[in-house]
């Protein structure tokens, strides 16, 4: 499904795609980490600026991002809702016997905020990495737990493998539902529990498609003697100068975002935060 972005790779000769995987992991991380810790308008201004350059600095169409928000469409709707209905504060107005608070507009806007940029975040990342560059990337950065006998290499290709069945399966996912409605079947009418199961043939069969899948691609790894543990790779990581370039960008992404979250929050300016 075009609609599917996690899990996509759209190549192209960019500065971001050269980046080395671990500064675009810790680039996601560190994104995911200050989008639910700042708390106000000029925190985010600063994000969207830095997400912008980050988007034009991959070459990746901007409405290939989108198309990745449809999936999300209802649970963005449905949390801004839930926020602005559910939060107490000082009240604006009553629609329909409902009270809607200054409070509640405000944190509704950061639950939006957070759930857009969280999606085109992770978007870039998987658009701009292979799943093997991910793989190495997620080993190489998580490799100090192996002094304590933990799998990395197994979850990290376990992840990858993840990341990179996510576009097949929806595609299968697809073909399924266009050949059950080629036979007549109906996804639309009805109640919440009719249209439920409704859904259970198109679940049996991609739940049988998946496990032949994942049983074809274990015989596969098993016929190239895959064993896992402490395998060469034919093009290790390995930092240069634009890498370094990078992580000094987010270290002060990070300074100025913080920043200005600290000084906001201790100079008073109450109507821009989320709680009182």
């Amino acid at each position: 499904m075009a609609e599917i972005t996690i899990g996509n790779y759209y190549p192209e000769n960019s500065i971001i795609h050269k980046l080395d995987p671990r500064v675009k992991l810790f680039g996601t991380l560190v994104l995911i980490v200050l989008l639910f810790v700042i708390n106000n308008f000029f925190a985010y201004g600063v994000m969207t600026i830095y997400l912008a350059a980050v988007i034009k600095a991959s070459r990746v169409p901007f409405k290939k991002l989108l198309k990745g928000l449809r999936a999300i469409l209802f649970i963005l709707m449905f949390s801004v809702v839930i926020n602005i209905l559910l939060t107490d504060g000082h009240e604006l107005f009553h629609i329909w016997g409902l009270s809607i608070t200054g409070e509640g507009l405000v944190r509704g806007a950061y639950m939006a905020i957070r759930l857009v940029y969280l999606v085109i975040g992770t978007s870039i990342m998987t658009l701009t990495t292979t799943p093997n560059d991910l793989s190495d990337g997620l080993e190489k950065s998580f490799g100090f737990l192996k002094a304590v006998k933990f799998p990395v290499h197994e979850i990290a290709m376990i992840m990858s493998l993840a990341l990179r069945f996510i576009p097949t399966l929806m595609e299968e996912m697809d073909k399924i539902t266009k050949a059950q409605k080629a036979r007549g079947a109906d996804f639309e009418s009805g109640n919440l529990i009719k249209r439920a199961k409704s859904l259970i043939p198109v679940l049996i069969p991609l739940f049988v498609s998946s496990i032949r899948r994942a049983l074809d691609l274990a015989t596969a790894m098993e016929a190239r003697c895959y064993h896992g543990g402490n395998r060469t790779k034919m093009k290790p990581l390995k930092y240069e100068r634009r890498d370094g370039a990078a992580y000094a960008v987010q270290f002060l992404m990070i300074a100025i975002v913080v920043g200005l979250n600290l000084c906001v929050s201790v100079g008073g300016m109450d109507w821009l935060l989320p709680f009182k």
